[in-house]
């Protein structure tokens, strides 16, 4: 069994490195005690994710995150996932609620991480009390990255 996070940038600069990006993802499969799983993580420009918005999601415009997880055809299959993050936004919503953008960047592949892995959360109302916020907030907690304000 192994644990395999690629990293890749298309071209935007992040202040996150890839190699602490992967570090990160490996840590919240390693708290969710996944055993064997295949993630990408692409960090994409704000019309990429905008684009990746509308057309897997139907939903309009740019967001910070966006993740995919595979099924899985039976349960000792590994975990295949898909995440996409856009620094660009991640800056813009770090500057709003008043954290750093490695911080954010951090919370956002944990939660991709956790969607990947079969968690959810409600969409407004709920969304920062929901058990999949707070198992995110352990995670980062324990991973050493600065809880919200």
């Amino acid at each position: 069994m192994s644990l395999v996070v690629d990293v890749a940038a298309d071209g935007v600069r992040t202040p996150l490195g890839k190699a602490r990006a992967a570090t990160i993802a490996l840590g919240a499969l390693r708290a969710e005690r996944a055993r064997n799983a295949l993630l990408s993580i692409a960090f994409v420009t704000t019309a990429r994710i905008a684009g990746i918005n509308r057309r897997h999601l139907g939903r309009r415009g740019a967001t910070d995150v966006i993740s995919f997880g595979f099924r899985r055809a039976r349960e000792t299959d590994p975990v295949v996932g898909d995440i996409y993050i856009s620094p660009d936004v991640a800056r813009a919503n770090a500057r709003a609620i008043g954290v750093g953008i490695r911080d954010e960047i951090a919370r956002l592949i944990v939660h991709g991480v956790l969607h990947v892995l079969g968690y959810d959360h409600p969409e407004r109302a709920g969304r920062a009390t929901s058990a999949m916020w707070q198992r995110q907030e352990e995670i980062l907690a324990r991973l050493g990255t600065r809880s919200l304000p």
